[in-house]
C-alpha cells in the first residue's frame, strides 16, 4: 500500500442507496472543510456494495447534487485518478487479495450460522442476550477447513468472520478526543465477507490503497473505528487519524430520514433554493457564521477549526427547517 501522503488526503465516500440529504451534506462539508483547511487533497469514492439498496441512478445525482453545491475533489470517477477505479463495485479483486492474506495468516474463520442461528444463541437461557447482535462464536472452532465449512453449509453462502482479541482498541479522535471500543465486548467477531467483501473490510482496503490519513465521518460509525483497527493492524498497513462529528437529528433524536420530511438536496434545487443558502445553514449549525447568512464552502475555510466543533448532535426541527429554507 501507498506511503502516507506528504499533505492531507480525506475522501467523500457516499453511498447510492438514496438522495444525498442535508445531514449527509453537514457530515461531508466538514470532511472537505478539515482537509482544505490545510491544503490537502480530497478523494471521491462510491461506496455501492449493498447491493439490494443500491439505485442505479442514485450516483449520478450525488455527484450533481455535491458539485451544485460547491465540492470539488482531485480524484474520482468523474475525473480519474491514479489510485483508481473509485467505484468499489469495480476494486472486488483488492478486496479478495486483503481476505486471501487475513485467511493465510489465520486471523479469520469461515462460519455458516444463519442471522436466525444467531438471535437463537442469544436468546438462550445462558446466552448474551443483554449484547443485543454480539456474535457468541459459535463456529470459531467448529470448521477444519474452509471445504469442512462448505460441507456443513449445505449450499449456503459462507461468511468469514474476523478473530476479534478480548482487549480495548484505543485512538485519538480528533473530535472526541482519547477513545476506547472493546469489539469482542460489543459485536464479538465480526463478518468482513459474505459472498462479496462487508463494509468494514472494503473501506479499510480503499483507504489504504488510496493513502487516505483522516477519516471523517458521522458519529453514528464511532464503534466501527475500531473493527477497522483491527483490519488495518492484521493487514500491516497504517490506519489514517478518525474524526467523528455529530449527526444532524430530528426532534425525536433520531438520525435525520424520510419521516423529519423531504430535506434531499435535489428537492431545495428544484425549488430554486440557492446552495449558499444550505452551505450557510451548515456553517450555522457549525457556529462558522451567522444564523440565516448565505455562504460557499470557500467562505466557510478561514474560520474552520476541528477543535472547535460544536461536540452537541444538530437538531432540526420543521419550524427551523421552514425559516430556514422556505
Amino acid at each position: 500500500m501507498s506511503a502516507p501522503a506528504a499533505t492531507p488526503r480525506g475522501r467523500l465516500a457516499p453511498s447510492p442507496t438514496g438522495a444525498l440529504h442535508l445531514g449527509n451534506l453537514r457530515t461531508f462539508a466538514l470532511a472537505w472543510l478539515s482537509i482544505r483547511s490545510r491544503g490537502g487533497s480530497v478523494v471521491l469514492r462510491i461506496e455501492d456494495l449493498d447491493g439490494p439498496r443500491v439505485k442505479p441512478e442514485a450516483t449520478a445525482q450525488l455527484v450533481a447534487d455535491l458539485r451544485w453545491l460547491g465540492f470539488d475533489w482531485e480524484e474520482g470517477p468523474d475525473v480519474g485518478g491514479p489510485r483508481g477505479p473509485y467505484v468499489q463495485t469495480e476494486r472486488r479483486p483488492l478486496y479478495t487479495a486483503a481476505l486471501e492474506r487475513l485467511r493465510e495468516s489465520g486471523a479469520v474463520y469461515p462460519c455458516t450460522c444463519s442471522r436466525r442461528e444467531i438471535e437463537a444463541a442469544l436468546s438462550a437461557p445462558n446466552g448474551p442476550a443483554d449484547e443485543g447482535a454480539r456474535y457468541p462464536g459459535s463456529c470459531s472452532a467448529r470448521f477444519a477447513d474452509e471445504a469442512a465449512a462448505r460441507a456443513a453449509a449445505g449450499g449456503r453462502e459462507i461468511a468469514w468472520r474476523f478473530r476479534a482479541p478480548h482487549e480495548e482498541q484505543h485512538w485519538e479522535d480528533l473530535v472526541r478526543g482519547s477513545s476506547a471500543h472493546d469489539v469482542q465486548a460489543g459485536v464479538g467477531d465480526f463478518v468482513v465477507w459474505r459472498g462479496d467483501a462487508a463494509y468494514q473490510l472494503a473501506v479499510v482496503v480503499d483507504d489504504a490503497a488510496m493513502a487516505i490519513d483522516e477519516v471523517l465521518r458521522g458519529d453514528d460509525l464511532f464503534t466501527s473505528t475500531a473493527r477497522q483497527l483491527l483490519l488495518y493492524r492484521a493487514l500491516g498497513w497504517r490506519p489514517p487519524r478518525f474524526a467523528h462529528v455529530p449527526l444532524v437529528v430530528g426532534t425525536d433524536g433520531r438520525r435525520l430520514a424520510k419521516r423529519h420530511g423531504d430535506t434531499r438536496i435535489a428537492r431545495y434545487r428544484e425549488a430554486g433554493i440557492a446552495p449558499e443558502r444550505l452551505i450557510g445553514w451548515v456553517g450555522s449549525s457549525c457556529g462558522l457564521s451567522a444564523r440565516g447568512s448565505e455562504r460557499t464552502l470557500r467562505e466557510l475555510l478561514p474560520r474552520f477549526s476541528l477543535e472547535a466543533l460544536p461536540r452537541e448532535r444538530v437538531v432540526l426541527d420543521e419550524r427551523e427547517h421552514e425559516r430556514w429554507f422556505r
